[in-house]
């Protein structure tokens, strides 16, 4: 027997995940999104509808829109390979503080264009009292304001004592990404473990708030540690992933990296749909360096829900009426606002 067939007589990848997670929600294990993750080129349309058809199954047609805004830029602690805001590199970002004026601002401007998530961000190993005051005080000039869009936040690695803190504050939503399989962080990252993220998590998960945590695709992993990285994630339940592509940053140790190839990036984003069948997905940073305008289509078709809108913290994205635009011809509903509260 050949070995084209003998591939052929074996249970194959997509037929097995159309029985078990399309029509019965169970996410695939790490060997068969490692399956997945290895199917040739010429599979990928066929997995992109798998996913979509999965997407649309477990979580529906509607798309959530979100807008992030940096409370406090630059001169992190940490030495994270992939960021342009640590104080270890040379990278041309410095620190920075957002007025509250400024976050209300942005607060109003993300909700005009019918995101239904703000999302505050603070490029710190955890916070400080002061910043716990400046969060306090954005989100209660924010409702002052009148507006009633959903308050997420990113801060960093948080004690029980915080956590109690921003479920007080009616944060309602926390992100707090693992970035890479728990094998490859101590690659990327030196400074603190995967296992203080993970207990970050724990803790926000325990306390009500809905977790977001996802990761950077295209920082040296081996496709067995996306494997690992889909299947962990799927271990911690998380309400959203935010699935990143690297941008290589100026000054960083990561800085000559390749681009991720926009195939493995929608062969991932697919394999991660397949092993998170019901949870939001949601393109973050990077998307448009490594997939352009025909791969974000794509990749909405191929198992993306969510979608931030607007620039990242330190990189440029689409304008926001690009990406509406998108939707709308792609038939995708927004998310109302009213739907979420």
């Amino acid at each position: 027997m050949t070995a084209a067939a003998d591939e052929r007589t074996k249970a194959d990848v997509l037929d097995v995940a159309r029985q078990q997670v399309a029509e019965r929600g169970i996410g695939l294990d790490e060997a068969q999104v490692l399956e997945v993750l290895r199917l040739p080129d010429d599979r990928i349309p066929e997995l992109l509808a798998l996913a979509h058809e999965v997407r649309m199954r477990w979580c529906g047609p509607e798309v959530e829109v979100e807008g992030i805004v940096s409370v406090k830029t630059g001169g992190c602690p940490e030495d994270c390979h992939f960021c342009s805001q640590s104080g270890q590199f040379t990278s041309p970002v410095r620190s920075a503080w957002l007025d509250i004026p400024g976050l209300v601002t942005a607060a109003r401007e993300t909700a005009a264009t019918g995101a239904s998530e703000f999302c505050i961000v603070a490029a710190v190993r955890g916070p400080d009292k002061r910043l716990m005051s400046q969060v306090r005080e954005g989100i209660k000039a924010i409702r002052a304001d009148g507006n009633d869009i959903q308050i997420a936040c990113s801060l960093g690695m948080l004690t029980q004592a915080q956590v109690d803190e921003l479920v007080e504050m009616g944060v309602h939503r926390y992100n707090h990404n693992l970035e890479t399989a728990r094998s490859h962080f101590p690659d990327v990252v030196t400074t603190h473990s995967w296992e203080e993220r993970w207990d970050t998590l724990r803790m926000v998960h325990a306390a009500g708030m809905e977790v977001c945590c996802g990761g950077i695709i295209g920082m040296g992993e081996t496709v067995e540690q996306r494997a690992e990285f889909a299947v962990q994630l799927a271990e911690l339940d998380p309400h959203e992933v935010p699935m990143n592509f690297l941008i290589p940053q100026p000054g960083t140790p990561y800085e000559d990296y390749d681009v991720v190839d926009g195939r493995d990036a929608l062969r991932t984003v697919a394999a991660f749909r397949l092993a998170l069948p019901r949870t939001i997905l949601r393109f973050a940073g990077g998307r448009e360096l490594t997939l352009g305008d025909l791969g974000a289509e794509q990749g909405m078709l191929g198992g993306i829900n969510a979608i931030i809108v607007g620039n990242y913290l330190t990189n440029l994205g689409r304008p926001a009426q690009q990406d509406l635009d998108m939707l709308t011809e792609l038939n995708m509903p927004i998310k109302a606002l009213g739907e979420t509260l």
